[in-house]
């Protein structure tokens, strides 16, 4: 009879030792998703939207992709290989990472397409300041009407 009380007090103990931590765990897992779910609601209720929800608004790009894919709108596959086009590309791109300006990294991450001697800028900048900075280093290089300028000042948050 002890032998047998024992192994039930064993098996008891071992079920104990499965069951606490598992339903702790589950506990835990339920209680955080009811904590998020009840942010995105008290967002909602006090018309405040949570911020994830604010950076993926803002990074919709849908337009812009659209516009891309028009046959009108140069891209980085139009540039152009000719030694002449290259070397302004290079020439602008240089200038505009190590030249002698406070060009945000923005800026200096513009695209530059070149092709049969005109030159495209697109993409963002910070400042007004910054647009024309570059669209006269771009004329200085390529002549006035030689750039296409399609940069676009970001606004600040």
């Amino acid at each position: 009879m002890k032998i047998d009380m024992k192994q039930k007090v064993q098996r008891a103990f071992v079920a104990l030792c499965l069951t606490v931590p598992l339903s702790l765990l589950l506990v835990g897992c339920k209680e955080k998703v009811a904590t998020s779910a009840d942010s995105t609601t008290a967002d909602s209720a006090s018309g405040s939207a949570p911020e994830t929800r604010a950076s993926a608004t803002d990074a919709d790009n849908s337009a812009k992709n659209v516009r891309d894919r028009e046959d009108t709108t140069l891209t980085s596959g139009d540039q152009s290989n000719t030694p002449a086009d290259r070397d302004i590309t290079q020439k602008l791109r240089r200038t505009l990472v190590s030249g002698p300006n406070d060009y945000s990294m923005t800026a200096k991450n513009i695209k530059i397409i070149t092709a049969n001697g005109k030159v495209t800028l697109r993409g963002p900048v910070k400042t007004e300041a910054e647009k024309m900075g570059i669209v006269t280093i771009a004329r200085g290089v390529v002549g006035e009407g030689n750039v296409e300028d399609q940069l676009e000042v970001k606004a600040n948050p």
